[in-house]
């Protein structure tokens, strides 16, 4: 069976990890989610049906015009065209807390060689991002009747 994998051409999540690791051990998991915002990537979900791979990213907060989905040689790729929203300085708005930024991300995922990057078809609905890729033909699980 053909799948889609995840496609870290930098892996950065481990490090990240280590880090995560090395706070925990002097101060405890409690100042780990102070820095947490560093970081986000969207949750992605894969699934295969007989006929195509479906792609769905959780979004929340951007808009259709903020994403980016493009193919190149069998690697799919989502990511936000734009980082943090213009931040107000005037004297009117001034933050004193503020832990709602939106940060620049890119997902990658290699394509398997029966995907048709042709016929990409994508949605975008209330901060869902839903990508479905067609296998080619020649791929699909045909059965073959035996004649006697």
């Amino acid at each position: 069976m053909k799948t889609l994998s995840l496609y870290h051409p930098f892996d950065m999540e481990k490090p990240l990890m280590d880090m995560e690791r090395f706070v925990d051990s002097f101060f405890g998991e409690g100042a780990r989610a102070l820095g947490r915002n560093f970081v986000r990537f969207p949750a992605v979900d894969v699934m295969e049906t007989n006929d195509s791979y479906v792609v769905e990213a959780e979004l929340p907060g951007y808009e259709e015009k903020d994403i980016e989905v493009n193919v190149d040689n069998n690697t799919l790729t989502i990511e936000s065209k734009s980082d943090a929203e213009n931040e107000k300085t005037d004297a009117e708005h001034q933050y004193v807390i503020r832990e709602r930024r939106r940060s620049q991300f890119s997902r990658s995922f290699r394509l398997p060689e029966n995907a048709d990057t042709d016929t990409v078809n994508a949605g975008f609905n209330n901060g869902l991002l839903r990508l479905e890729i067609k296998k080619r033909a020649e791929a699909k699980k045909r059965v073959i009747q035996i004649g006697k």
